[in-house]
């Protein structure tokens, strides 16, 4: 006999870095794994050491990191997570990336800007990424800066099932806080049965964060509206559309995210906000002072587990979400 025979059997092992150990801990718990240990702790000048602490040679490894704030610590630990795993021999190493840093930055507006979105792809691809999973990207397009499998999820039955099962589907309108958002919300239109609105809003091109609201384009008088959109960041655009449309009649207003950025003023913009409820999932940390009755966060874990398990066995991750299509 020739050469050495191995028994071939497939080893999952699932890592976390230490920017959201609860969604990690969660999406563990769905899988059935324990989290391998690591140590990671910060050098005085503020640089990042990683040490696994079991063998990861020839495992599927499975590495979870949310980029919260300080997103370039997390980001940056992520790379040193990956290039860890590739000097440890491990099989594959696919990046679950709940959150996208830099997902916003992905074309130029105008000369002399980066597209930050394509690095992040690079720099993941370079320190031995093999394969991203990420859920609800900013624009689709993003994943074709990756060079391999990019596995874009969807918290959109997560969300709606919650909002459709608690509100008078109706009276529900599903509205698209700007034209980018439309694709998306039309998808909500469809699961729900609902019709839907825009509003159409103007950016101040020098000014971070500073949105114009100008008019809402569809029938929301008297109606419950549902805002969808992909993240929350300091809470400046939804809150300002959410205003548009009571101030268009909207009877009651519903915001639904995928990512609570949750930055800046967007606690206080929250808090004094006419909206009768947030829902986010849990991509992101909640801040503790966002520990609000009207802010509901529900678990994208399950979601993330099954996607996990589906890259695993050589399954397929767009049966997930067929109903969808």
């Amino acid at each position: 006999m020739t050469g050495i025979k191995t028994t071939g059997e497939k080893k999952l092992m699932f890592f976390t870095g230490r920017a959201h150990p609860e969604l990690a801990e969660e999406v563990a718990q769905q899988l059935g794994v324990g989290i391998v240990p690591t140590k990671a702790f910060d050098f005085a000048n503020g640089e990042i050491y990683v040490r696994y602490q079991e063998s990861a040679r020839g495992a599927d490894a499975f590495l979870i990191q949310s980029h919260t704030a300080p997103i370039n610590k997390w980001i940056m630990e992520t790379l040193i997570m990956i290039d860890a795993l590739k000097r440890a021999s491990a099989r594959s190493i696919t990046v679950i990336m709940p959150f996208y840093g830099y997902a916003r930055q992905d074309k130029k507006h105008r000369g002399r800007e980066p597209i930050s979105a394509r690095l992040i792809a690079d720099l993941l691809k370079t320190s031995g990424a093999d394969r991203i999973l990420t859920v609800d990207l900013h624009t689709d397009q993003i994943q074709g800066f990756f060079d391999g499998p990019v596995d874009h999820l969807f918290a959109l039955p997560v969300l709606a099932d919650y909002v459709g099962a608690k509100v008078d589907r109706s009276k529900l309108t599903v509205v698209s806080p700007d034209a980018g958002r439309v694709r998306v919300a039309d998808r909500w239109c469809d699961r729900l049965g609902a019709p839907l609105a825009i509003v159409h809003k103007r950016r101040d091109k020098d000014v971070a964060n500073q949105v114009t609201v100008h008019e809402v384009v569809g029938d929301v008088k008297g109606r419950v509206c549902v805002l969808v959109d992909d993240m929350i960041d300091t809470g400046g655009t939804i809150c300002a559309a959410a205003d548009a449309l009571y101030a268009h009649g909207a009877a009651d207003v519903i915001v639904t995210a995928t990512h609570g950025v949750l930055s800046g003023p967007a606690a206080d913009r929250l808090k004094n906000s006419k909206v009768s409820e947030f829902v986010l999932t849990n991509t992101l940390p909640t801040p503790g002072e966002l520990a609000l009755d009207k802010i509901t966060v529900l678990s994208i874990a399950p979601t993330i587990a099954r996607a996990v398990r589906e890259v695993f066995e050589d399954g397929s991750v767009t049966s997930l979400f067929d109903e969808e299509a």
